[in-house]
């Protein structure tokens, strides 16, 4: 990894011709490190077999046997690929059907609804050995539409589907025909996928809310979705999503560059005329492969080759999906490229138009799992909107949502949701922690998946999984360049426009008259995607001799010892390939960069480099107004209040709340409730009011509990903290100063602690990693410098939030998890009489639609110290 971090973060970098030729030089001096720093990493690799001494001369005997088997393997990867061919020209003329590996019904056609689509409702039928129970949540997982066919959610048994069907949940599948319907928009799809999901809440009455997994292009449109119709899905979990695009790392993520330096999207509107109205995906198929042209044309080819024998039907498997992409309406991919890859309007800021999507309005939990080794979506892509929506943990909270990541070291975007690995690891814990991501408080949380030594090296893998609560300074913290850059993209969206519009005057009119559907259809066919397909066919005469030569070489397969030294030679052959070819990848990757920022760099200079208005500037003042107004809810309320208020005060420190512990509070929780009468909506709002309020006015919450739980309740209270914290009574607990504070302040004796003892003590007593207090903020005040230290502190609280256990890191949860969200059809229960005369009152509407900012919620700044995963943005795909 390049261990310097790009500078040049300043407003005014661009405000002078000076700070534009700075800028550049600092860019070119990053991007020299980078290409000399992977050339070095790949000059070790090359040069480490011949250091090693493992390049031997081979005997004659050898040298018979490698040749031997070299022309055998050599017949049987041409063949290969001739199978592909064959594959890809049957599956066209099967109608393109879906490569599930499982079987299906067909709930609903989307061609029968009254905008029709080419989308439909399947409901995956579980094998006799995996028993689904009706009673559990459903989980639809939504196909991606990028330009690849559809099925691959279920190509294999390891993928989501299966991890769904494996955990037992009713499973269902949202699929696309390889045409659309004439007509057929956005819009019409949303309306469809909405059909589908009342369906299927509609079988599942008794239920909860199903949750709706969104991979790749199906993520972002399930968040438009869930912003539109919020009332719909229960969870929603977005893979590889990209919803902020216009973030990212120079030197790392280069796709972001291609809109600005081909002008914008005229030519997707070229592509769409050439194909008389529909738009080839075979486009995107070929630009997603030129960004690692070493796995495209080298790679994934050699890997066939070298392991002939056993990667022949994986390979085959795989290209059946790949290599039949889908078509789009001129409309469809218009509107994506105009409104979301250029004009970045879903997570549209103050200054930039929107597309009328307002993702505050998403209601369910969200849970976005992205990777390092992502050069399609990057972590910055994938998780930047929540800064833009909600540039302020205050504001996140205030608006009750609640929202989990997941990012892993180095998987590729394919790999993501295809990944048999991923699915075995990520995807069975994501699932597994549904329930738990349901029951955790608003805020941001990151899951980290803890493996687990096995009993012996055979064993099966075991994980852990826990939630570590984070800070939206974060998820910007990793993005080492800032967000100053992007007024180069709005500068992007604007020659796009103009560019644009010149083709609709100029081009497009009798671009349509010429253009019609044979000649659409001849282009298609004459894209080079598709011609090497046909080249490697049966349908090339010069290739008859293939298959019966192929089939006798299958039946005398003679392979040469795997200790014979020519391998080592045909691997470092191949490797000096590879690296060549990624040598050529850095040094364009880094021209169409430094090209990018030079051009629209200048006319950002020319007009006056003028940063472009974000919430985070305003966010300091809204934090502030609504800290004011929340300080008139801090004595109201009763026992109840109380008590949530307490909880929260135990885990508002942050911290590891374990899987497993969340599920045992609940049931706590849940058995400490059950006696009484008690509305569950009522006691959600409650819960919620009590955390925003402990984290906006920490000490006050505390001073003003007094006012809340009357004296002759307080016992019960505290026995009920006891019983959902059992740990408080131990002595050597971190949170014991706090406890006792809670005593002294309720003005209530504290018994003698109980120490706990053997294996419960080491267990239940851990301490959790430090992480910075959380400073009040006061009305009418500043907010508090991300530097004071906890001597500036003045009463138990803030020891408590710097060390604190899991279990008490896990106390605000267990009052949401006390209230869990009604199912669709919940029992009418009798709402509780308040035990005051001022009851708590939910935040407004209003509240949750305001912007605001942590540093005036008194949130800290700085990144958690913990361990990153090692970024390999430039390794290619791993394709399963």
């Amino acid at each position: 990894m390049v261990s310097k971090t790009y500078l040049a973060m300043h407003e005014d970098r661009f405000s002078s011709f000076q700070g534009l030729l700075d800028h550049l030089g600092q860019l070119q001096r990053l991007q020299l490190d980078i290409v000399l720093e992977a050339l070095g990493q790949r000059q070790k690799k090359v040069l480490a077999p011949i250091l090693a001494g493992r390049l031997q001369q081979p005997s004659a005997e050898q040298c018979w046997e490698y040749l031997a088997d070299l022309s055998q393997r050599t017949l049987l990867y041409w063949d290969t690929l001739r199978q592909r061919g064959d594959n890809t020209l049957a599956h066209e003329r099967a109608g393109y059907p879906l490569v599930l590996k499982f079987a299906y019904e067909v709930l609903i056609d989307g061609r029968d609804l009254p905008h029709p689509v080419n989308y439909s409702l399947l409901r995956i039928l579980p094998p006799e050995d995996l028993p689904v129970d009706e009673q559990r949540r459903p989980v639809i997982v939504i196909d991606p539409r990028g330009g690849h066919g559809a099925g691959i959610g279920g190509f294999k048994q390891d993928s989501e589907i299966g991890e769904s069907l494996r955990a037992g949940h009713p499973t269902y599948f949202i699929a696309f025909s390889h045409s659309p319907e004439a007509g057929q928009t956005l819009l019409d799809i949303a309306e469809a996928e909405a059909r589908f999901i009342e369906h299927v809440s509609d079988h599942h009455p008794d239920a909860d809310k199903p949750v709706v997994i969104g991979n790749c292009q199906a993520g972002w449109a399930l968040m438009g979705l869930a912003a539109a119709r919020p009332e719909l899905p229960g969870l929603v979990i977005i893979n590889g999503a990209p919803l902020s695009y216009w973030a990212g790392v120079n030197g790392r993520n280069p796709m972001r560059y291609a809109g600005g330096l081909l002008g914008g999207a005229w030519m997707t509107r070229f592509g769409s005329d050439l194909g008389n109205g529909r738009f080839d995906g075979t486009w995107l198929v070929s630009n997603f492969e030129s960004l690692n042209p070493a796995n495209a044309l080298w790679t994934k080819y050699y890997n066939l080759f070298s392991k002939v024998d056993s990667e022949a039907p994986r390979f085959l498997e795989f290209e059946r999906w790949w290599g039949s992409p889908t078509l789009l309406n001129s409309e469809e991919i218009e509107t994506i490229v105009d409104d979301l890859f250029i004009g970045n309007r879903l997570a549209s800021g103050l200054s930039r138009r929107s597309t009328g999507i307002d993702l505050r309005r998403i209601e369910a939990p969200v849970v976005v799992f992205c990777s390092y080794g992502d050069n399609i979506t990057p972590p910055q892509q994938a998780l930047n909107w929540i800064a833009d929506v909600y540039p302020s943990d205050l504001a996140l909270r205030s608006a009750g949502r609640t929202i989990v990541y997941l990012r892993h070291a180095s998987i590729g975007h394919l790999g993501i949701f295809v990944s048999g690995q991923v699915a075995r690891r990520e995807h069975r814990q994501l699932l597994g922690a549904v329930e738990a991501i349901g029951l955790l408080p608003p805020g941001l949380f990151e899951l980290v998946i803890d493996d687990l030594p096995g009993a012996s090296p055979n064993a099966p893998a075991e994980y852990a999984v826990h939630f570590e609560s984070r800070k939206i300074a974060d998820i910007l913290a990793d993005d080492q360049d800032g967000r100053d850059d992007e007024h180069e993209f709005a500068l992007v969206q604007r020659a796009s426009e103009l560019n644009s519009t010149l083709y609709d005057w100029l081009v497009r009119p009798w671009m349509r008259q010429v253009v019609n559907e044979p000649l659409a259809d001849l282009s298609r066919r004459l894209h080079p995607f598709h011609q090497q397909q046909i080249v490697w066919s049966s349908l090339n005469p010069a290739l008859w001799w293939l298959p019966g030569t192929a089939e006798r070489v299958r039946e005398n397969r003679r392979p040469a010892p795997s200790d014979n030294p020519l391998f080592t030679w045909q691997d470092w052959t191949a490797s000096l390939v590879e690296a060549q070819l990624d040598t050529y990848r850095d040094i364009r990757d880094a021209m169409q960069e430094m090209a990018f920022h030079v051009f629209y760099g200048g006319l950002s200079t020319l007009t006056g480099g003028k940063r472009p208005v974000n919430l985070e500037d305003r966010a300091p003042y809204w934090d502030q107004a609504l800290a004011a107004r929340l300080e008139d809810a801090l004595p109201r309320g009763g026992s109840l209040e109380g008590l949530a208020r307490i909880l929260s005060l135990l885990g508002q420190g942050g911290g590891k709340i374990g899987k497993e512990r969340i599920e045992q509070l609940a049931r706590q929780g849940r058995a400490l409730i059950e006696p009484h009468d008690i509305d569950p909506l009522a006691l959600r709002d409650t819960v919620r009011l009590q955390g925003l309020l402990v984290f906006a006015h920490p000490e006050e919450s505390l001073k003003t509990l007094p006012l809340l739980i009357p004296v002759e309740e307080r016992q019960q209270v505290l026995d009920a903290v006891v019983q959902l914290v059992p740990e408080l009574k131990s002595a050597d607990n971190p949170a014991a100063e706090l406890w006792r504070e809670l005593h002294r302040v309720l003005e209530h004796p504290l018994s003698d602690f109980a120490p706990l003892t053997g294996a419960r003590q080491t267990q239940e007593v851990i301490a959790a990693p430090q992480a910075n207090p959380e400073p009040e903020v006061n009305a009418g005040q500043p907010a508090a410098s991300d530097q004071q230290t906890n001597a500036d502190q003045q009463t138990g609280v803030a020891q408590v939030a710097t060390i604190e256990p899991p279990e008490l890191a896990a106390a605000q949860s267990t009052a949401q998890q006390v209230a869990p969200t009604p199912r669709r059809t919940p029992t009418k229960r009798k709402a509780a009489t308040p035990r005051t005369s001022s009851p708590s009152q939910p935040m407004p509407a209003g509240d949750a639609e305001k912007p605001n900012t942590d540093t005036a919620a008194g949130a800290s700044t700085e990144k958690p110290k913990r361990s990153q995963p090692t970024r390999k943005t430039k390794k290619g795909d791993d394709i399963p």
